[in-house]
């Protein structure tokens, strides 16, 4: 495995892949409809734009993109401005193999670099695994929004976990 910045027209059409694979088949993303080229390729802008990493797995023999992750503003607003929502997501050839722990490893050091307070992650309740690692790398449960989705015929509760990171060195407030 090899860890790589994911860049749009080099990646873009596995991200979208294991993007719609996601919508269609899990609970990992509480959409109903597949997500177009044009979606990706404003995701990744939007990703440059705020300085916020894509990062990847390749796999060494195929080189393939085993999955990636990123993180983006939790809220709009200034106050936030130290907190961010990462998101994880392997495709379905590469999962049970450490891809997600390394792609979160990776972010929380990203975060971290950028002087970022605390990552959040928003986790449908049932995903146990993606629960499981998340407690493993530190994160807490901060709260759980009750049927906060409908997918799949049924009712869909949406769980926060948090880290708390050493940084910013020196916040402010404005």
């Amino acid at each position: 495995m090899t860890l790589i910045d994911c860049e749009f027209g080099r990646h873009g059409g596995a991200v979208l892949e294991i993007f719609n694979d996601a919508i269609l088949n899990t609970t990992a993303l509480y959409e109903y409809e597949p997500r177009t080229t044009a979606f990706v390729e404003g995701w990744f802008q939007a990703k440059r734009d705020g300085d916020y990493p894509v990062v990847g797995m390749l796999d060494e023999h195929s080189g393939h993109l085993m999955g990636f992750a990123s993180y983006g503003p939790f809220r709009p607003h200034a106050a936030y401005r130290y907190s961010v929502e990462h998101s994880v997501y392997v495709d379905r050839d590469f999962r049970k193999r450490g891809v997600a722990r390394q792609l979160m490893l990776a972010l929380i050091e990203r975060a971290e670099a950028q002087q970022y307070h605390t990552l959040i992650g928003g986790i449908d309740a049932t995903n146990e695994p993606s629960i499981a690692l998340h407690e493993q790398l530190g994160f807490v449960h901060a709260g759980t929004v009750r049927q906060a989705a409908y997918k799949f015929d049924r009712w869909l509760d949406l769980a926060f976990y948090q880290r708390i990171l050493a940084t910013p060195n020196e916040p402010r407030a404005n």
